[in-house]
Parts: C-alpha cells; sequence; structure tokens
C-alpha cells in the first residue's frame, strides 16, 4: 500500500502544480478579455486571435483545474443522502462514485479525444477565423485534462482504500453548500 500512497501523494503534488497554471490561465483569460475589449471598442481594432486565446485559456482552466478540485474534495456531488452519512459511508460512496463512474467516463473520454488531438496535430488544423490560431494546443487539453483526472481519481481511490485499511487518515468532514 505504501507504493500506492506514494503514487496517490504525489499525483495530489502534479494536480497542485497544474491547478497553479490553470488558476493563472483564469487571470490570463481576464486580462485579455478587458485589453480586448479596450482596443476593439476604444482604438476600433480587433484581432480574431486575441478572441481564440480567450476560449483557448478557459479550455486550459476547465480541464486543468479540475483534478485539484478533485484532490481537495470540493468537487460537485448530488447530495441527497451523502451528507447524512456517518463514519465510512462517505467514503463507500466516494468509491462507488470514483469506480462505476468517474474512471468509466475519463477513460472513455480520453480514448475518444486522443486520437482527435493526434489528427489535428499531424495535419496542423488553422481556425477558419482569418488571424486565427492552430486548433492542436486546445484539442491536447482535452486527452490531457480527462487523462489527469483519470490518475486523480486513481489517487483518490488510493487514499480511501487507505483510510478504510487505516494506514492513512483522510478528513471525511461534508459541509453541505449554503442555498
Amino acid at each position: 500500500m505504501s507504493a500506492l500512497l506514494k503514487f496517490a501523494l504525489a499525483m495530489d503534488g502534479v494536480s497542485r502544480m497544474v491547478g497553479r497554471f490553470a488558476a493563472c490561465a483564469v487571470l490570463a483569460a481576464a486580462l485579455i478579455s478587458a485589453g480586448n475589449a479596450f482596443v476593439r471598442y476604444g482604438l476600433d481594432m480587433s484581432s480574431n486571435a486575441w478572441l481564440e486565446i480567450q476560449w483557448y485559456l478557459f479550455a486550459a482552466t476547465v480541464m486543468l483545474g479540475a483534478p485539484i478540485v478533485l484532490a481537495l474534495n470540493e468537487h460537485v456531488r448530488v447530495d441527497i443522502v451523502y451528507g447524512k452519512l456517518k463514519g465510512h459511508g462517505p467514503v463507500y460512496v466516494d468509491l462507488f462514485g470514483l469506480t462505476f463512474f468517474l474512471l468509466p467516463v475519463m477513460g472513455l473520454m480520453f480514448w475518444l479525444t486522443a486520437p482527435f488531438f493526434w489528427n489535428m496535430y499531424q495535419t496542423g488544423e488553422i481556425s477558419g477565423s482569418i488571424g486565427g490560431l492552430i486548433r492542436w494546443p486546445a484539442a491536447l487539453l482535452m486527452p490531457l485534462g480527462f487523462g489527469m483526472m483519470f490518475l486523480q481519481g486513481l489517487a483518490e481511490i488510493i487514499k480511501r482504500l487507505a483510510h478504510l485499511s487505516g494506514a492513512r487518515v483522510m478528513d471525511t468532514h461534508y459541509e453541505k453548500p449554503l442555498q
């Protein structure tokens, strides 16, 4: 279990590092958006590349930020019974969801998006807009993000199994969001 826990903690570290990049992408997208609005309406100039880079950065925020949200246990839950569970109940629900929903979906999405990215990379596809950007960097974010979510899901399963076996203490406290 010790080698698996080392993998899980290393994956947490990778997710934190990539999550910092995703946080910077939010700031960059906001600054580019504000600058783009100023140039467009203040100086009556525009560039499709600056518009497209905003959605590239948004894609980076979502696809690369999701694994750290899972690692921090801050992901969205459908809270019907989860908040009422005591003891190891939430851990078992998490294990079920991670094993039977997250991993299969992330694996499938990785499998479907990797060839899409590779084709786009090999053909050098470019945006149809005048002055647009190459498309493969945005397409790369899909298999990268789904792959990282898959690996983080494995890490979460390992951490929960370690908690159940007593090899690791895990905070299972769940606070229902304010509505």
